[in-house]
C-alpha cells in the first residue's frame, strides 16, 4: 500500500472528489481549447486570399501614388487590390513608382521606365529644355517588357 495516502476512508473520499473536480476543470479546458482552435481553422480557410498587386492611394486627391506587391507590408493603410494588367498599365503608361522595398516592376519584368524615375531629382534647373546646368541631358527612358515566355 501507497504511504503517501491517509489511512482513513472519509479523507481518501475527499482526496477522490477534489481530483474528480480537478479532472472536469481539465477537461472543460480540453473542450474550450479544441473549440477555438476548430474556429481559428475555420477563419483561415473562409479569409479572402491576399491580392497580388496592390496601389497606394494618396491621401489628398485619392489618385495612385505607388504600386505595391500583394504581400508588401508597406503598403501604407489607403489602397486597392489591383490585377496583373492594371499594376502593369499604372507603372508603365501612367508612370506611377513602384515601391523600392517589394519591387514589383522587377515581378512584373518590367525594366527600365519612368515607374522608378517619377520620384528622382531633376535637373538642377527649371529650364524646360530638360537640360541640367551640367550640360548633361536626362533623355528618354524606354520601357521593355520581358516576354512570359522567358
Amino acid at each position: 500500500m501507497p504511504d503517501d495516502l491517509p489511512p482513513d476512508l472519509d479523507r481518501l473520499h475527499t482526496l477522490r472528489t477534489w481530483h474528480a473536480m480537478c479532472l472536469e476543470r481539465i477537461d472543460r479546458w480540453i473542450a474550450y481549447v479544441q473549440k477555438r482552435q476548430a474556429e481559428e481553422e475555420r477563419g483561415r480557410r473562409s479569409r479572402p486570399r491576399p491580392a497580388d498587386w496592390v496601389v497606394e492611394l494618396s491621401r489628398a486627391t485619392g489618385g495612385p501614388l505607388q504600386v505595391h506587391d500583394g504581400a508588401c507590408g508597406m503598403k501604407g493603410k489607403r489602397h486597392g487590390a489591383v490585377s496583373r494588367d492594371e499594376a502593369r498599365r499604372l507603372l508603365t503608361a501612367d508612370a506611377v513608382p513602384a515601391r523600392p522595398v517589394c519591387q514589383p516592376d522587377t515581378q512584373l519584368r518590367i525594366i527600365g521606365g519612368l515607374a522608378n524615375q517619377r520620384n528622382r531629382p531633376g535637373p538642377a534647373s527649371n529650364d524646360p529644355s530638360g537640360e541640367a546646368k551640367s550640360g548633361k541631358s536626362r533623355g528618354f527612358v524606354a520601357f521593355f517588357l520581358w516576354s512570359e515566355g522567358a
